[in-house]
């Protein structure tokens, strides 16, 4: 009787046995499928030096535990905010003097008038060119966040990242009107903000030029918040942009070109006034991985001042020829 069990307990497990091969063998089992969106930032990162027309020609060290705002004067002297803090730079990089800041100024801007204006969280500071504090208001908003700010004859044009709009300000805190609010009758597509890098400057003309990051675009609008410009480039290659939100800060040279930086890739380019790629002027691997909010500046002989916030340093390019 234990023999007959046994012999039938080993039918039954040969059986299964069987059974299991067989499934392996004739039921097809799903394959891992590509995923066709994915793209190689390895690839990427790589630049022909060919297009790279800029050399890295001094730095210098910011002592600071983390480094937020740059910007320039009209006579090259170089502004870095930190934190609680604010330095101010000659053109080689020797410090002139410092002031500390109500906070991390995450934006920094000198207006032609010698004014330094300073975003600080919903906060906007204005202060006189030697530092004194000349006045203070606050964008209203839960969600207010200033990533970028300019002025000009008083008026004082604010990016606000964090309800993604541009706010127009007088100098004196007064608020005389929105721009970039989505209205298709007027061509305005509205910003996309995905991340707390809205960037903002003024064009040769006194025309202000605003990134649209969520869409690879800069636009250009007169003081009445008329859009009057713009241009687009959407490519993970070196003549667009991609990734959720870029160029993330922008500056112009003398001829109008526009010198943009990126994050996710982080390089640094030229574009022309059309929007067109024209040339690199730092390629990923000048920078670590994983570096953001490197912010722009160009000065009076069309150097390219960057700062590089992992590094914690001020990094001055010029062309190679």
């Amino acid at each position: 009787m234990k023999n007959k069990l046994g012999l039938i307990f080993s039918i039954v497990l040969l059986l299964l046995l069987v059974g299991l091969i067989a499934g392996d063998l004739f039921l097809e089992k799903p394959k891992p499928q590509k995923n066709i969106y994915e793209y190689d930032l390895k690839e990427l990162r790589k630049v022909d030096s060919s297009l790279i027309a800029y050399k890295e020609v001094f730095s210098f060290k910011i002592n600071s535990e983390a480094v937020f705002g740059l910007a320039i004067d009209a006579e090259d002297r170089i502004y870095v905010s930190g934190t609680d803090k604010l330095w101010i730079f000659d053109s080689q990089g020797q410090v002139q003097s410092s002031m500390k800041v109500r906070g991390d100024a995450h934006a920094v801007s000198i207006s032609e008038s010698g004014n330094i204006l300073l975003g600080v969280g919903n906060r906007v500071d204005v202060r006189k060119p030697d530092g004194g504090l000349n006045n203070s208001f606050q964008i209203k908003g839960a969600k207010a966040y200033i990533s970028s700010l300019v002025e000009r004859e008083g008026h004082v044009f604010i990016a606000d990242a964090g309800q993604k709009i541009v706010h127009q300000y007088t100098i004196d805190g007064n608020k005389i009107n929105i721009i970039g609010a989505k209205n298709l009758d007027k061509g305005i597509r509205g910003f996309v903000i995905p991340s707390p890098y809205f960037d903002l400057m003024f064009g040769r003309q006194g025309e202000l030029w605003v990134v649209n990051p969520g869409r690879h675009a800069l636009e250009a609008y007169n003081d009445k918040g008329d859009l009057i410009s713009s241009w687009e480039r959407t490519s993970m290659q070196v003549d667009g942009f991609g990734g959720c939100c870029n160029p993330s800060h922008v500056a112009m040279l003398s001829d109008g070109s526009f010198v943009t930086s990126e994050k996710g890739l982080e390089r640094i380019k030229i574009h022309l006034p059309s929007g067109d790629f024209k040339s690199v002027v730092a390629a990923p691997n000048q920078f670590d991985a994983g570096t953001t909010g490197l912010d722009l500046a160009v000065d009076s002989n069309d150097r390219i001042i960057v700062l590089d916030p992992s590094r914690k340093m001020v990094r001055i390019f010029e062309l190679k020829y």
